[in-house]
Parts: structure tokens; C-alpha cells; sequence
């Protein structure tokens, strides 16, 4: 075996690392390498951190400052069976000193080395916050009643199911996913959304649960890397009968009890089940509502009749019983007086 010249030390050696023997390797290896000082941002609002050239969402700052460090440690290629330590310490709010533990074995020879680091913190506003609090948005969703107006607990509904979508396209990874305002109107409630595609997601949710249907018009907002910028507006129209309605629909009185793509309810008239899709529903009239209700004398029940008295007249009449009425033994019903007559209310 040829032996070779330590260019360093002038020892023979039969192998070279890194262009001198063995032991003049090891005097001058180093395991493991780390920056005195990282720098890192988070955000002095929501605590996202500023990693790898995004705003990203963080459980918690003691395991993304172990993270950071990970990220900025250096291991030898030379090192086999790699075991690290991090000994995070938090000295103030701003900064952690974090102490590394590096083993590894390295040409079948165990070395351990120790390094040390400070994390540094700057806080400023990340870019989701500070788009929140400039009132910055890409959609707004209009949310109106097709000839009518949207009554309190619609909008309050639509305002519950776009803050559901909202959390879930966050969650997702959609960062502009939030309401920068809401505004209310005669007609209903305008909300301007950060993301346009979270404003469309929110009307297909919205039309999933209560029926509608929604139109989009896009309008140039300006341009950013000579790329054009829209925003769209969502025009969201709720159907025109909602739970709570009394409509007319091919002859029949119609107590409508829940209302979306298809509607359901109960006739009036003889009690049986009616059940319709909203947009084949475009002849039906709106004849009263349940809050138009007055109340009637119970003069008797039977299985398929009831016997009133008209809180007009005074005159008995006779009434189809609806298939989900339960007079509970009340001396008084809800009934609804028409053109077509007196009807009463199910339950």
C-alpha cells in the first residue's frame, strides 16, 4: 500500500480528508455551523411569522423559533448517525436563546459539538392584517330578496353561513379570506369580502342551504405588474318565498314551511303535503304571511275537520284539518283569512 504525505502535518497517511490526514482533519472539523443571530418577523396582530417569503399561520413561537434554527443549522456531509438538541430559552418577548446539541459520528469517530444562537423578533403587520385594517377587498356580496327584502334572520343566517365559508377557506390556506366590512341598506346587506373567489364560494354555499341564485360582474380596479386587477360584485338574490309564507300556486293556498332549491309546505286547503322546486314556482303569489295570523274559537275537532267560528262573522264554519295540527286542547287557533277563504295554520 502506497502511503501519502500529510501536506500539513508531513505525517504519512493512506487516506486524505479533505486534502490532509486524519488527524489534522479532526483539529480542524467543524460538525455543525450556525448563525450568532437569526432574524425573523411576526405579525403584532394574529402572531402568523414571516418564513420562507410568506406569511404563514403558527401554533406556537417557542416551536417556530426551533424550526428557524433547524432551518439555519449546517451539518457536515462528512456525519453519520445524526442525533440534534435544541434548548430554546426565551429571554424577553423579542428574543430566545437557543442552545444546539449536535452528536454525530463522522469517519467512524464520535464527535460532539455545542453552538449557541439568538433569535431575534420583529413584529409588523402581516399582509392579511394589514389588508383587514386598510379595508381592502377583491368581492362584495350582495345579498337581496327577489322582489322583496330580506328579512332580519336571512341576513343574519347569510352573515353566519359567509363567516363559516370564510373560516374554512382560512383554514385552507386562503389568507384573504375575511370580511373587511358590511353594509347595510333598504335592500338588504352589502359584504365586501378580501378574496373574490371566497366571495363566490360564500354565494354557492348560501344558495346551497337556503336556494337563490347568484350573477357576477366584474369591474377593473387597476394593475399590478401589468397584470389587471377586478373586483367582482356578487349580486346573491334569495328566493322569493321563504318559510313563514302564504302563496298561491296553481289554485292552491299554500303555507310554505321551508324554502331553498325546493320548497315544502303544507295546502292549506285539504291539508296534504306540497313540495315544488323554487324556480318552477315563477307563477306562485304571495298572499299573506303567518305573521298575518288572527285567531279563531275551536268549536270542535275531529279527525279530518275542525269547526271555527269566523273572527269576523262569528258564523261556524267548517275547515279541512292539516295533517300537523294539534289543538294541545287550546279554545283558540291560529287561522289566516284570504280571498279564497279562511284557512287554519298547522302547527
Amino acid at each position: 500500500m502506497s502511503l501519502i504525505l500529510c501536506p500539513k502535518c508531513g505525517n504519512e497517511t493512506d487516506v486524505l480528508y479533505e486534502n490532509v490526514c486524519k488527524d489534522c482533519f479532526f483539529e480542524q472539523f467543524q460538525l455543525a455551523r450556525l448563525p450568532h443571530v437569526i432574524h425573523v418577523k411576526f405579525c403584532s396582530r394574529c402572531g402568523s411569522v414571516y418564513y420562507q417569503g410568506v406569511w404563514d399561520d403558527v401554533d406556537s413561537t417557542g416551536d417556530m423559533v426551533i424550526r428557524l434554527v433547524e432551518d439555519e443549522l449546517m451539518v457536515h456531509e462528512y456525519a453519520s448517525d445524526l442525533e440534534i438538541y435544541f434548548e430554546p430559552q426565551q429571554l424577553t418577548s423579542y428574543m430566545y436563546r437557543v442552545r444546539v446539541i449536535v452528536d454525530a459520528r463522522v469517519e467512524g469517530v464520535p464527535v460532539n459539538q455545542e453552538l449557541e444562537t439568538e433569535v431575534r423578533i420583529g413584529r409588523e403587520s402581516c399582509d392579511r392584517c394589514s389588508r383587514i385594517a386598510g379595508g381592502y377587498f377583491e368581492g362584495i356580496v350582495q345579498i337581496r330578496g327577489t322582489n322583496r327584502v330580506p328579512d332580519k334572520n336571512e341576513v343574519e343566517d347569510c352573515i353566519r353561513i359567509a363567516n363559516d365559508v370564510i373560516d374554512r377557506m382560512y383554514k385552507k390556506g386562503e389568507r384573504f379570506a375575511f370580511i373587511s366590512k358590511s353594509v347595510e341598506s333598504k335592500h338588504g346587506i352589502d359584504l365586501y369580502i378580501g378574496s373574490s373567489n371566497t366571495s363566490r364560494q360564500i354565494c354557492k354555499q348560501i344558495e346551497s342551504e337556503r336556494g337563490g341564485k347568484f350573477s357576477e360582474s366584474p369591474t377593473l380596479f387597476g394593475q399590478k405588474d401589468g397584470k389587471e386587477i377586478y373586483r367582482i360584485t356578487f349580486s346573491m338574490r334569495l328566493p322569493e318565498f321563504k318559510a313563514g309564507d302564504i302563496i298561491e300556486y296553481k289554485d292552491r293556498v299554500i303555507e310554505i314551511k321551508n324554502s331553498g332549491n325546493r320548497v315544502s309546505g303544507i295546502d292549506l286547503s285539504n291539508g296534504s303535503r306540497f313540495v315544488e322546486y323554487q324556480d318552477k314556482m315563477n307563477k306562485a303569489v304571495h298572499v299573506a304571511s303567518r305573521d298575518d295570523a288572527i285567531t279563531a274559537v275551536l268549536v270542535s275537532e275531529g279527525d279530518n275537520e275542525i269547526m271555527v267560528l269566523d273572527p269576523e262573522t262569528y258564523k261556524t264554519l267548517t275547515l279541512k284539518k292539516p295533517v300537523t295540527f294539534e289543538s294541545g286542547n287550546k279554545s283558540e287557533i291560529p287561522v289566516i283569512k284570504t280571498e279564497h277563504g279562511l284557512f287554519v295554520l298547522s302547527d
